[in-house]
């Protein structure tokens, strides 16, 4: 999965942040074949984590090793737009909203996979994330590394 920027698309919401194409599968539809309403935000996740981890900043079971990726969900709000009814590929379009010393705030769309204006919207939302120190669990600053990677994806 590699994420692709939104430089060209057509309207100044899709011009920030990058698209992340997923894959809905038959076991993700519930038993009116619609995707599970919990499934969107576990889509969603796998995106992040995706873009994440192709820049080195992943969790592989040691906290202190972890660095950034030593955080926790503080707040997550979706809201369900139109139903996805097929399999296939779609995309989810991520964006910053918000970078602070020791949170942040995340935007997001459950999209068509061409992600461009035209396209479908199937959910949208945001969800806030707290840096955490793995000694305390308490919260701590973003590394700069963290931060110079981050601001490419902030909404302007």
């Amino acid at each position: 999965m590699t994420a692709a920027p939104l430089a060209d698309a057509p309207t100044a919401p899709e011009a920030d942040g990058i698209l992340v194409p997923v894959e809905v599968h038959f076991d993700d539809l519930d038993a009116l074949g619609l995707l599970h309403n919990a499934r969107y935000p576990l889509l969603v996740e796998r995106a992040w984590g995706a873009h994440w981890a192709g820049l080195g900043h992943g969790y592989a079971g040691d906290w202190h090793a972890a660095g950034d990726a030593c955080n926790a969900v503080k707040e997550f709000r979706i809201t369900y737009e139109r139903p996805v009814t097929r399999t296939g590929g779609y995309a989810v379009h991520l964006w910053l909203e918000r970078l602070g010393r020791t949170g942040l705030t995340y935007g997001f769309r459950l999209c068509s996979a061409d992600g461009t204006v035209n396209t479908v919207t199937h959910a949208s939302g945001h969800r806030v994330l707290v840096r955490l120190d793995p000694d305390t669990m308490r919260p701590a600053p973003w590394t700069e590394a963290f931060r110079d990677a981050a601001r490419p994806l902030l909404r302007a």
